[in-house]
């Protein structure tokens, strides 16, 4: 036992006295743009600085060694309209204070303006400005890394499916994309096939998806911003998602959607402004706050849903999905149901507060006395032969709500909620959300249309 104990501390020493050698050899190199930046790249060893000064550095760049490349101000890398900015192929890379700019637009060869696709680890991209028509930053088979504080614009002249998406994570785990900006991208931030990532602190805006999900689980979503979007929030084949204090404004189709997601948390989101543009309207293209489809067992609660055209749709086997503490304000229709078991929307004796409920608290314990059913049986006509909405005026349809309300037995199953709230826990919080983003996003951007040339 004692050989096997100085045998692992002579290793350990041995490890740490490699370690301290090669950082005491690295060096810190100053390299101006009339350097060969490529023989640079290729000369340096692990743990070497290599501080670029002011000017254009053209050509694509591929980074062997594990060093950390840092721009100062007025540093351009340009890769004349073609392939990738930077290439990474090591671990321990360090990209820092670089703007690169025209990179290739081959969606299929996957150009970007900074790409990895070895088995790297310890990544770090932080504070770099891109600008370009394919992929932003690109993230393959990268575990343990960062995405922090970059600012990433496409090109707004190509169409929506023409560009690349702002940041893409491919088959990484543990990945942490923090504080970045990404707009006139695809999408903002898409991940597939990832586990255990951490997406936080991002604003995205004039995209067709804010952040995309596929086949990806146990992953985080905390604290985004997303707006002037056609939905704000794409999540898909996924399980075992946390989606937490996020806000979308402005999308035109979803705020959130939810496609055969299961066993997630979907807490503390703020949706406001879901409406489909006039100019795009067709029969049965409504904007919807959330819309969950095919996705069950998962747990809706403490969101904010605000002036959507529906306020929450749930459809395709959409079951075992818990649904309360949600505030439902200004959506003509508040929920479209579709399916015929019956789902009781409320825990504990807490259900949700929906701006149309017409119900007393006289026993002023702040919830309705009498349940909410937010669906009759004309909604679901409705929903079945959409061409009925010029009817809904009528005195035939009038009549039949009617009966309905006097003979509940009349009535088909659907959402109900028994403890509806009397004041809801958002409006004072909503102002307060939204202001913030629109300050931090700039006021006159965040109000803007989505001026997208479509897909």
């Amino acid at each position: 036992m004692a050989k096997i104990q100085r045998g692992f501390l002579f290793s350990l020493a041995f490890v740490v006295a490699i370690s301290v050698t090669n950082v005491a050899l690295a060096q810190q190199f100053e390299i101006s743009a009339q350097d060969n930046l490529q023989q640079r790249l290729d000369q340096a060893a692990d743990g070497d600085i290599l501080r670029l000064a002011p000017g254009r550095y053209s050509g694509n760049f591929v980074i062997k060694h594990s060093i950390t490349l840092l721009g100062q101000p007025g540093v351009i890398i340009d890769a004349q309209g073609q392939g990738h900015g930077l290439l990474l192929q090591a671990s321990d890379i360090h990209i820092k204070n670089l703007n690169i700019i025209n990179w290739g637009q081959d969606l299929t060869a996957q150009n970007a303006g900074i790409y990895s696709d070895s088995q790297s680890q310890r990544i770090l991209i932080e504070n770099n400005q891109l600008k370009g028509d394919g992929f932003g930053i690109w993230l393959q088979k990268s575990d343990d890394s960062q995405v922090i504080g970059n600012t990433i614009e496409g090109n707004l002249n190509l169409r929506s499916a023409d560009r690349g998406n702002g940041i893409q994570l491919s088959i990484v785990k543990n990945v942490v994309v923090r504080d970045n900006e990404v707009f006139h991208t695809r999408d903002g931030l898409y991940i597939i096939s990832s586990q255990q990532n951490t997406l936080e602190n991002n604003t995205m805006h004039d995209l067709r998806y804010g952040v995309h999900y596929m086949y990806s689980h146990s992953n985080k979503v905390l604290n985004n911003h997303a707006y002037n979007t056609r939905a704000g929030y794409a999540l898909m084949s996924s399980r075992h998602l946390v989606v937490d204090g996020n806000t979308s404004h402005n999308s035109e189709d979803y705020g959130f959607l939810m496609n055969f997601i299961t066993y997630s948390q979907i807490s503390h989101n703020r949706i406001k402004n879901v409406w489909t543009k006039p100019e795009h309207k067709v029969l049965g293209r409504d904007g919807k706050g959330l819309f969950v489809y095919n996705s069950a067992y998962n747990t809706i609660n403490d969101n904010l849903i605000d002036t959507a055209e529906i306020g929450i749709h749930l459809t395709a086997g959409s079951e075992g999905t818990k649904v309360y503490g949600n505030s439902f304000i200004n959506n003509p229709t508040q929920v479209k149901y579709v399916s015929n078991k019956k789902q009781e929307w409320s825990q504990q004796q807490q259900g949700n507060y929906w701006s149309n409920y017409l119900g007393w608290d006289m026993d002023n314990d702040r919830i309705g006395d009498s349940a909410f059913e937010p669906n009759d049986g004309i909604d679901k006509l409705l929903w079945q032969y959409p061409e009925m909405k010029m009817l809904m005026d009528s005195p035939a349809v009038l009549i039949l709500r009617w009966v309905q309300k006097q003979f509940p037995v009349l009535k088909p199953p659907g959402v109900k909620d028994s403890y509806p709230l009397m004041t809801s826990p958002h409006l004072q919080q909503q102002d307060k959300v939204f202001t913030h983003m629109s300050v931090k996003a700039g006021v006159k951007t965040a109000l803007q249309p989505v001026t997208d040339k479509g897909d």
